[in-house]
Formats: structure tokens, C-alpha cells, sequence
């Protein structure tokens, strides 16, 4: 093994790197499992057993451990998420403080958008970049029986806060579902233009505790590709565009508008994966679907100095696999619903 591959010696001990090569620079954080949304294809409608408060990291642990992230394992963007992560009292104060690293990373947030209009503007001045924003239909029926919560104009009203506040691009996240909101893409990204967001429709992953994921019926890319054409031009930007980047894009009409398909299950994107997640309870996982966890939050727990946390950590992710397992036919969906990794 060349000294540049080995992740305790030279080039490798500074950052994430993996037996295939890729090297992790997009950190994701979680930072609560708890959700005021009930989404179909997220948990069940009585909600999850939440994790204890004492088991979650506290806000100087999470912080401590980015700066390790940032400094010692070269990470370059942090994306805050739950859970929803508006939900974490400290939030504001935890972005303002990373935001305050000397090696400042870039910094985003994925969220609901419930109490986004009342917290944009801080979270701005606290120094994050922009936000992701989880919305699945225009209909606020539809959003009633989707999500079991009347809160439809108040995720519109975070999106417009967002905006307004300048933390852009506004990224909108949606997933598509048989028989409730299935025929809304072209509604949907015809409203995303005309308010300036950015779209990117997401395949339902088999990542809901109810375990309920099932491949056939699922909207496809090709699905929602096919159903956008019917209304708009779309010309694929090429892979130099793309880089790691989940989402395959596309200029709408000639552009400057894009859309976005992130095709998990269809068109996996593993080779290029430059992530590494760390779980509100201290986790390191080293993919959506991992069925292991390395346990951080013991070693900082045990007053363990920064480098061996970074060690633990680099050895987590040298073991990454080479991909999600999703085609496989043995594949295991993981215990933790997405609600407890972190989108």
C-alpha cells in the first residue's frame, strides 16, 4: 500500500479516504431525530421512540467535532439535518460557531421549512450559505394526507423567508408518490421557476421505519423525467457540471433554470460519493444504507484528544463499501429510519 492510500501515514492522515479511492469532503450532521412532520414515507403517524437527551451530543460536541472534521480530515461543507433540525434549540449558535472556524466550511441546512420564516433571517447572520427545503406537492390537501399535518402554508412561507434572506440557491426537495402527488411534476417545476427555487425530485428510499419500501410502483427517474418533457425542454448537463453531486441536472427551456433528479435507487451514484455522516446520538455512517455505525460520542465521553477522534474516524470511513447494496437481492434495509441518519 502507497503511503498516499494509507490512511495513517502522510497525505491519508489528513483526510477521509476509502479502499476505492474517495475521499469524503461533505460532512452531514444530525442534529435532533425528532420531526413535526409525520411523513408517510418517513415514520408512522404515533411518531418514534426519540433518542434520550442525554444520549444526544450537546452542542460543544457537535462543534468540537466538525472542527476535528474541518481541520484534521479536510472537510470542506457541512449540511445541518434531522430529523428537522430547526426542532434543536441551539442551532443558530451551533451554525454561528462553525461558521466562525478558521478553515470556514460551507455551510447548508435541510429542513422541512416549518419555522423557516422565523428563522432565516438569524441563520443568515449566523453565517449559513443556504438551505434545502422538503416539499412534495402544491396541494395543500395532498400535503395534509402526506405529511398527517396541516402545515402546507407555512413550509411556502419558509421557502419565501429563505429566499428573501439570501440564503440561496433554495434548494426544494421532493419525492414523488403513486396515486398522491405522482402527477404534479411538471405543476411543480413550473412554480419552482417562476419563484426562482431550484428543484430536485428524490426516489423514495427504503429508509422508513415502518419498513413498508416496496421497488415496484415506485416513481422512477425515468418516470419523472418523461412526465417533465411533456411540458418543458430539457437538456442534461454534462458530468464535468455534476461532480460528486447526487442530483443528475438539467436546463430547463434553455436554462438559467435547472432541475434536479436524485436517482438513488435507479441510477446509484456511489463511485463518486464524497460523504460521511455523523448521527445526532454520535455515529460516524458511512452511508445512507449502512447496517454499522462507529461510535463516536464514547471517545469523546473518555476526554480522547482530538487526533484520536480524527483516527477513529478516518478508519470508519476506510472501511466504506463500495456501494449502497441496493441491487443486490440480499440487501438489508438499515434499522435506522431516515428520520434517525440525517438526510
Amino acid at each position: 500500500m502507497s503511503e498516499e492510500c494509507d490512511p495513517h501515514r502522510g497525505e491519508g492522515a489528513r483526510v477521509l479516504i476509502d479502499t476505492y479511492g474517495r475521499v469524503a469532503t461533505d460532512l452531514r450532521v444530525s442534529l435532533t431525530d425528532r420531526c413535526n412532520l409525520r411523513c408517510t414515507y418517513c415514520m408512522p403517524e404515533e411518531g418514534l421512540q426519540w433518542l434520550a437527551k442525554p444520549d444526544l451530543l450537546t452542542d460543544d460536541e457537535i462543534v468540537r467535532l466538525i472542527d476535528i472534521a474541518v481541520t484534521r480530515l479536510g472537510i470542506t461543507e457541512v449540511r445541518f439535518t434531522g430529523g428537522e433540525p430547526l426542532l434543536r434549540p441551539g442551532l443558530v449558535g451551533i451554525v454561528e460557531r462553525v461558521a466562525a472556524l478558521a478553515s470556514r466550511p460551507q455551510t447548508s441546512l435541510t429542513t422541512n421549512g416549518i419555522g423557516l420564516s422565523r428563522t432565516a433571517t438569524a441563520l443568515k447572520a449566523a453565517g449559513l450559505d443556504r438551505v434545502n427545503v422538503s416539499l412534495d406537492t402544491l396541494r395543500p390537501d395532498v400535503f395534509k394526507t402526506l405529511t398527517r399535518r396541516d402545515r402546507h402554508k407555512d413550509v411556502i412561507a419558509g421557502l419565501e423567508a429563505a429566499r428573501d434572506a439570501g440564503l440561496t440557491p433554495v434548494k426544494v426537495n421532493t419525492v414523488l408518490m403513486p396515486g398522491l402527488n405522482a402527477d404534479e411534476a411538471p405543476d411543480l417545476l413550473a412554480w419552482a421557476v417562476a419563484h426562482d427555487y431550484e428543484l430536485r425530485f428524490i426516489e423514495q428510499m427504503p429508509l422508513d421505519a415502518q419498513h413498508g419500501w416496496k421497488r415496484e410502483g415506485m416513481v422512477t427517474a425515468g418516470d419523472i423525467l418523461a412526465s417533465l418533457r411533456t411540458r418543458f425542454e430539457l437538456s442534461e448537463e454534462g458530468a464535468d457540471e455534476r461532480g460528486s453531486a447526487p442530483a443528475e441536472r438539467w436546463l430547463v427551456d434553455g436554462g438559467p433554470h435547472r432541475v434536479g433528479v436524485i436517482a438513488s435507487v435507479t441510477r446509484p451514484f456511489c463511485a463518486a460519493c464524497d460523504r460521511t455522516r455523523l448521527t445526532a446520538d454520535g455515529q460516524i455512517r458511512t452511508c445512507l444504507f449502512a447496517t454499522e455505525e462507529t461510535d463516536l460520542r464514547a471517545a469523546l465521553r473518555s476526554d480522547a484528544p482530538d487526533e484520536e477522534i480524527a483516527r477513529i474516524w478516518r478508519l470508519a470511513m476506510w472501511g466504506k463499501k463500495a456501494g449502497s447494496g441496493l441491487d443486490d437481492p440480499s440487501f438489508l434495509q438499515p434499522e435506522r429510519p431516515m428520520s434517525a441518519i440525517g438526510g
